[in-house]
C-alpha cells in the first residue's frame, strides 16, 4: 500500500514521505475527535492531536523554503508561551469566551494567508500565464470571505459571553434581508472575481470588507439560551476557512484539518439544534432563538410566594432520599461549586442514597461545559447521563437538585409560545417529589431572560446563597 502511495505522489513533485507524514498527521486528528468525544479518552484525544500538529507543523518546516527560520521559531516559541499561561490561568467560567477568541484568531489568519496569497501569488505558486489562476481565486475569495465571518462573529460571540457587551439580542430591522442581500453581494463579487481577465484588488477588498461586515451582522441578533450554538458553529466556520486555506497553500494537512473541524461543528451544532428544537438554518441564517416580539423584557417581573430553605432543611431531607437527580448549570461554573457538590454526592452515597447527574446539551456557555466541570471534580463518568437518557426517571425521583440552571429546567419552554425558549427540551423537574434549588437571589433570571415557574411551586425549595457556599453547608451538615 505505501508503494502505492509512493507511486500516486511521484507525479506531483510531493516526496512520499511528506505524504505520508500528512497522512499521518490527518489520522491523528480523527482520533483526536474520536477521543474527545468521551470524557474517558479526552486526555488521549488531546494527545493524539498535539502528536499530530506537531507532525504538520515540522513537515511544513522541512519542506518549505523559509526566509528566516529564526524569526518563525521565535514566533512559535512566543505564541507557545502565551498559549500555556493563558491555558494555566484561564478559569472554567471564562472557557466559553476563551473558545471564541482562539476562533476570532482562526479567521483572522485565513484573511492574512489569503491576502498575501493575493499580494504574492509567485510565492505560492498560483500564477498561470501571469495571472492568478481561477480556481486559486475562488479558493482564496471563499477563504478569505469565511475567515472574515468567522473573525468579526467570534469577537461579537466574545463580547457577549464575557459580559463585555449586553447578551440580549440586538435585533435589527429587516436583518433578515440585509443578511441575504449581504451574502448575495459576497457571491456575486465572488464570481466576478473568478472571472475577470486579472484578479481585481478591488473585487477582493470589498469581498473582505462585506465578510466581516456580514460575521457581525449573524452574532448580533443571537442572545439567550443558544450562546452554546453559536460557539459551535464559529468553531465548524473555523475548520472551513483552514481548509480553504489549504487549498490555496497546497497543504494536505490544513485541509484535512479544516475539514475535520468544519464537519465535526456542523454535526455538533445540528445535535444541539435538534435538541434545542430549533431550525439549523436559522441559526446560519443567524437571529435564531430571539423574534421581534416575544422573548424577555426589561419589564418589572411580578412578585410571587416562594418557600425558602437552609442547608441543614436540604441536608436532611437529601439523607432521607432514596434517589437524587442533580443538575448543574452556569452557575456551579461561576462558583467552581463541582467539589463541593461531588463531596456531596459521596457523603449521600455512603449513606445509601443514588446520586446521578443530568446534563442538558446546552448547560453553561458551550457545548460539554459542564461535562468537563464534573471530570475536573472526578465524579464518575457512570453518574452522568444526557436529558433523553434521564428525563423520565424524574418521576421516580425524590430530590431534583438543581445548582446554577435556569433555563433548562424552565417549565415555559413547554407551556409559553410567546417565550424564546419555547420549543427547547427541557428536563422535568417538576414532576420529582422535592426540587432544591441553589440560585443567588430571587432577582436575577437565566440567560434567556425568562422567570422560572419552578421558582413558585409547591414542591421547591428555593437555597438562596453562593452555590460553593451553601453545597459546603450541606456538605457539613450530613457529616
Amino acid at each position: 500500500m505505501l508503494s502505492l502511495l509512493a507511486s500516486g505522489v511521484a507525479g506531483t513533485g510531493v516526496p512520499a514521505w511528506v505524504a505520508l507524514a500528512y497522512l499521518a498527521s490527518g489520522v491523528l486528528f480523527i482520533l483526536a475527535l474520536r477521543g474527545l468525544s468521551s470524557p474517558q479518552t479526552s486526555r488521549a484525544g488531546n494527545r493524539f492531536g498535539m502528536i499530530g500538529m506537531l507532525i504538520a507543523v515540522v513537515t511544513t518546516l522541512v519542506t518549505h523554503e523559509i526566509a528566516n527560520i529564526v524569526e518563525i521559531g521565535v514566533a512559535i516559541f512566543l505564541g507557545g508561551i502565551i498559549g500555556f499561561t493563558i491555558a494555566r490561568r484561564i478559569a472554567m467560567t471564562a472557557m466559553p469566551e476563551l473558545v471564541a477568541a482562539f476562533h476570532s484568531l482562526v479567521g483572522l489568519a485565513a484573511v492574512l494567508v489569503g491576502w498575501a496569497a493575493f499580494l504574492e501569488p509567485g510565492a505560492f505558486g498560483l500564477l498561470v500565464d501571469g495571472s492568478i489562476g481561477k480556481v486559486s481565486r475562488v479558493e482564496m475569495a471563499l477563504g478569505v470571505a469565511i475567515g472574515a465571518i468567522t473573525f468579526s462573529g467570534s469577537v461579537i460571540a466574545f463580547a457577549k459571553l464575557s459580559g463585555r457587551m449586553s447578551g440580549s439580542p440586538i435585533l435589527l430591522p429587516m436583518r433578515h434581508v440585509i443578511n441575504l442581500g449581504v451574502l448575495v453581494a459576497i457571491i456575486a463579487l465572488t464570481a466576478l472575481f473568478t472571472i475577470g481577465a486579472v484578479a481585481s484588488q478591488e473585487y477582493f477588498i470589498a469581498i473582505t470588507v462585506l465578510a466581516f461586515i456580514v460575521g457581525f451582522l449573524l452574532i448580533i441578533p443571537i442572545g439567550g439560551a443558544d450562546m452554546p450554538v453559536v460557539v459551535s458553529m464559529l468553531n465548524s466556520y473555523s475548520g472551513w476557512a483552514a481548509a480553504a486555506m489549504g487549498f490555496t497553500l497546497g497543504n494536505t494537512a490544513m485541509i484535512i484539518t479544516g475539514a475535520l473541524v468544519g464537519a465535526s461543528g456542523a454535526i455538533l451544532s445540528y445535535i444541539m439544534c435538534k435538541a434545542m428544537n430549533r431550525s439549523f438554518i436559522s441559526v446560519i441564517a443567524g437571529g435564531f432563538g430571539a423574534e421581534d416580539g416575544g422573548g424577555a423584557s426589561g419589564e418589572p417581573r411580578e412578585q410571587r410566594p416562594y418557600k425558602q430553605g437552609s442547608a441543614a432543611d436540604a441536608a436532611f431531607m437529601l439523607e432521607q432520599a432514596e434517589k437524587v437527580i442533580i443538575i448543574p448549570g452556569y452557575g456551579m461554573a461561576v462558583a467552581q461549586a463541582q467539589h463541593a457538590l461531588r463531596e456531596m454526592c459521596d457523603l449521600l452515597e455512603e449513606k445509601g442514597v443514588e446520586v446521578k447527574f443530568a446534563i442538558h446539551p446546552v448547560a453553561g456557555r458551550m457545548p460539554g461545559h459542564m461535562n468537563v466541570l464534573l471530570a475536573e471534580a472526578s465524579v464518575d463518568y457512570d453518574k452522568v447521563f444526557e436529558l433523553e437518557d434521564i428525563n423520565s426517571e424524574f418521576a421516580q425521583a425524590d430530590v431534583a437538585f438543581i445548582i446554577g440552571a435556569n433555563d433548562v429546567v424552565n417549565p415555559a419552554a413547554k407551556t409559553d409560545k410567546s417565550s424564546p425558549i419555547y420549543g427547547m427540551p427541557v428536563f422535568d423537574v417538576d414532576k420529582a417529589k422535592q426540587v432544591f434549588f441553589i440560585k443567588r437571589s430571587m432577582g436575577g433570571v437565566g440567560y434567556a431572560g425568562v422567570d422560572n415557574d419552578v421558582f413558585y411551586m409547591d414542591q421547591t425549595m428555593m437555597l438562596l446563597s453562593d452555590a460553593k457556599k451553601m453545597v459546603e453547608e450541606i456538605v457539613k451538615s450530613l457529616d
